[in-house]
């Protein structure tokens, strides 16, 4: 592989270094958080926020990290353990920050270092962690190394580190093979020399400003190395790992068969990530034994999904599946007894997620008649019944929390939400674009919080400016202010629920044993004394005698648990 200086020392480094803040006595003073154990991932309750959209601290219409420090005491009073961010680095935002520019910065629309040092800090005053996210497959265009290979040329060594190739047809007009983009389209663009002139074709297999690295080349595994360790120096807890299975390539770059094999797919997980996260877990194990590596993983075969939980790999992962079920006690089922199959196998804990900032909201997904998600369903116009998907929403709520393993829930699930249909001309998120217009994108799930109030901003922002995308009128009942006040909303569940989930023992990680209630019932046993139901049939289902209800989604009807409601009980 070709060097970018004569003496053959490796330029990112030396050129990221030169960017990276000095680490001050406050900095320093972070290296070690201490709440919660060191094995506190395999139970936490973790809670996504998505910077944007999570409160407005400076007035601009645009979230920020002031405005998440500001709200730490709801977080705190909600009982979550971790915070996780999506990114929060310098980016154009093509595609809501995952098209990074500057690893060691944080974009000016949210703060600065400083003040993403000061919400680590103050977050772990109240016993919250801190879960940043990492972009490992792809760069923004806007990344130094890509501008300088644009500058370099066709053999520039700079290219070396993404995949830039000639085109195929007469004169390359045609990108090198067939690959597709995730947000459809191809996944190859075509850059436009000085003189005006097509030239080379460039890989990226999310938006066309979201070049992908080359990973055989040293200088990406020693910059993202580099990475984790800065940010653990600054009291990050864990890393998120974005497209996890996708940073290998095969340096041939074949077409993709049509049934390819598992482990053998030209970019989806490819035997060498697991050299590459073995590296990692040994950069997050020097800090110490609680921080930990999630990856991000969508990959349908039990055995590969496996391995990349191994005790020397990453040390959880999403669960994707069960987000993606639809509402029915088979397929939940179903899902339950393969995660726990897998996670066993490898003494990892699981995670169960109901919601993220990429998929429908649950409270409008699970009163559909399609209640699974899957990305290339989405379309405009889907109807839903509101009052039965928040019903089912409740359910699932305590469904999720009760099973063994961490529970990941995303800003706003707590309110119950909905999903936001934003008309086509204020859609931001690439994928409608790519789409053609036929996806209506992720924004819907990602409009910015309401707080307080009886209209927009809700209590968002201060100031006078819109919110980046438009919040809609009649949410004043689903402020966290009017929530607060009503025992009976969404966010009194979450706060009971996860409250006994912190302080009930046979909680969090460990084992299950089911208890069969009948037909579409799901009943299980965590421990001697705690029994969780959620009913998924037609009609009412009388709950087993015991000593004490402690929490139900719904009101019973004459003792018995209503359909689509679940019951947390104390056996004994």
């Amino acid at each position: 592989m070709t060097t970018l200086t004569p003496d053959g020392s490796r330029v990112s480094t030396l050129e990221q270094r030169s960017h990276e803040a000095p680490r001050t006595e406050q900095s320093a003073s972070l290296l070690v958080p201490t709440v919660g154990g060191t094995d506190w991932w395999r139970g936490a309750a973790i809670y996504q926020v998505y910077p944007r959209s999570f409160a407005d601290g400076d007035g601009d219409g645009t979230g920020d990290l002031a405005g998440v420090r500001n709200r730490l005491a709801y977080l705190s009073a909600l009982g979550v353990d971790a915070i996780w961010f999506t990114p929060w680095y310098p980016s154009p935002m093509q595609d809501g920050g995952y098209d990074v520019a500057d690893y060691r910065a944080i974009d000016p629309l949210f703060g600065d270092l400083e003040a993403a040092e000061g919400l680590i800090r103050d977050a772990l005053a109240l016993g919250i962690r801190t879960i940043i996210d990492v972009v490992p497959n792809h760069v923004s265009s806007e990344h130094s190394w890509f501008q300088a290979a644009l500058s370099a040329g066709p053999g520039g060594p700079e290219r070396e580190r993404f995949w830039f190739r000639d085109g195929r047809g007469t004169d390359g007009e045609l990108p090198p093979n067939n690959w597709d983009s995730e947000f459809g389209g191809s996944a190859w663009s075509r850059i436009v020399g000085p003189d005006g002139r097509p030239e080379q074709w460039y890989l990226h297999l999310f938006a066309s400003g979201q070049p992908d690295l080359n990973w055989g080349h040293p200088d990406v595994r020693q910059e993202h190395e580099d990475i984790l360790r800065f940010w653990f120096e600054r009291g990050v807890s864990g890393i998120r790992i974005d497209s996890a299975a996708l940073l290998a390539k095969d340096d041939l770059l074949p077409e993709v068969t049509p049934s390819p094999a598992p482990g053998d797919h030209p970019y989806i997980d490819r035997d060498d990530l697991q050299d590459i996260y073995r590296s990692w877990r040994r950069i997050a194990e020097s800090f110490g034994p609680d921080r930990v590596l999630i990856g991000e993983l969508w990959l349908p075969d039990a055995e590969r999904f496996a391995r990349y939980l191994r005790p020397d790999v990453l040390h959880a992962a999403f669960n994707f599946d069960f987000m993606a079920a639809p509402w029915s006690a088979d397929a939940l089922r179903e899902s339950v007894e393969r995660t726990l199959e897998v996670h066993v196998r490898v003494d990892a804990p699981a995670s169960w997620v109901l919601s993220n900032h990429d998929v429908t909201r649950p409270t409008t997904r699970y009163g559909r008649a399609d209640t699974a998600f899957a990305f290339e369903t989405k379309r405009f116009g889907t109807p839903t019944d509101a009052a039965l998907g928040g019903r089912r929403a409740r359910a699932a709520a305590l469904l999720a929390m009760a099973l063994p393993g961490a529970y990941y829930l995303y800003q706003g699930e707590e309110l119950g939400l909905p999903e936001v249909e934003l008309g086509p001309e204020l859609i931001e998120d690439p994928m409608h674009a790519r789409s053609g217009g036929i996806d209506p994108g992720r924004d819907g799930c990602r409009i910015p919080l309401p707080w307080s109030g009886d209209a927009p901003p809700y209590g968002f922002s201060t100031g006078t400016l819109p919110t980046w995308l438009p919040q809609p009128p009649g949410w004043g009942s689903l402020t966290a202010e009017a929530e607060a006040r009503d025992p009976g909303s969404m966010l009194s569940l979450y706060r009971s629920a996860l409250r006994l989930r912190r302080g009930l023992p046979e909680l969090g990680d460990g084992i299950l044993d089911w208890v069969d209630l009948g037909p579409d019932v799901l009943a299980f046993r965590r421990g001697d004394s705690f029994l969780s139901v959620t009913n998924l049939s037609r009609r009412p289902v009388p709950l087993p005698a015991t000593p004490q209800v402690l929490l139900t989604s719904a009101v019973l009807e004459g003792g018995e648990l209503p359909t689509d409601a679940s019951a947390w009980l104390r056996l004994t």
